[in-house]
């Protein structure tokens, strides 16, 4: 999409989702993790989607099953990794919290297999509700919002969330907290040890620089962490390139 046509089109949906309601903002706002995003909701919108969902994801892309299946995307932002999974033949449950988000990304991706649901961690009180098991769960950018405590508790929910056999992708941001925002220093080590006492095995621990050059030289680097869930502790198939 040509960028000025973009940056239109979604700055258009961003003030539309902001102004729409204000209790709703306020309660958005109060979500813990998830300050300072509504305010810069534009300008996040076409940094991400100017990112293809593969490129992010390279070093999980085997973990990702090869036949249509249903995928929790929690923290899904612009949904662009849920447009992703949809356009595989996946059947994505879009989990996010924040008005300024969600709202102008169901108009930019919609998609019949695509479900968009207002919840948030560490309960995800709502998804729990519904019983449903899934194959992948992804939570790309978000578990670092999380203090100490609230990880712990988010833990045995998010593992009850994933079948048996399915994996658990984490992709966690290290380094300098942008202005505003709320995140907490994780270690890989803690998370595989949380991970492990809820019967998810580590596949895969990987670090990474940021693909994008201003957060390169601050020091921002990413670490990619998969977990499958029960005694088989093989991932699911790879997907076929």
């Amino acid at each position: 999409m040509e960028i000025r046509r973009f940056r239109n089109l979604c700055g258009s949906l961003v003030v539309e989702a902001l102004g729409s309601n204000e209790r709703r903002r306020v309660k958005s706002a109060q979500v813990s993790g998830t300050e300072g995003y509504a305010e810069e909701a534009e300008e996040l919108f076409e940094l991400y989607e100017s990112i293809s969902a593969a490129d992010s994801h390279r070093a999980v892309l085997h973990l990702i099953p090869t036949a249509p299946g249903l995928i929790l995307d929690i923290g899904s932002g612009t949904g662009r990794d849920a447009a992703w999974f949809a356009a595989m033949g996946h059947r994505v449950v879009a989990v996010e919290p924040t008005d300024a988000f969600r709202l102008p990304a169901m108009a930019l991706h919609p998609s019949p297999r695509i479900e968009w649901l207002d919840d948030s961690l560490p309960d995800l009180a709502l998804l729990l509700a519904r019983g449903e098991r899934f194959d992948v769960v992804m939570l790309t950018a978000v578990w670092m919002h999380l203090d100490a405590q609230q990880r712990r508790r988010a833990m045995p929910n998010v593992a009850s969330l994933v079948r048996e056999g399915g994996a658990v992708i984490m992709e966690i941001r290290h380094g300098p907290v942008p202005a505003g925002r709320r995140m907490f220093e994780v270690s890989p080590e803690e998370t595989i040890e949380l991970a492990q006492t809820q019967g998810l095995h580590p596949v895969l621990n990987l670090r990474t620089e940021s693909s994008q050059d201003q957060n390169r030289v601050a020091g921002v680097t990413w670490t990619s962490l998969a977990f499958v869930k029960g005694k088989n502790e093989r991932p699911p198939p790879k997907r076929k390139r």
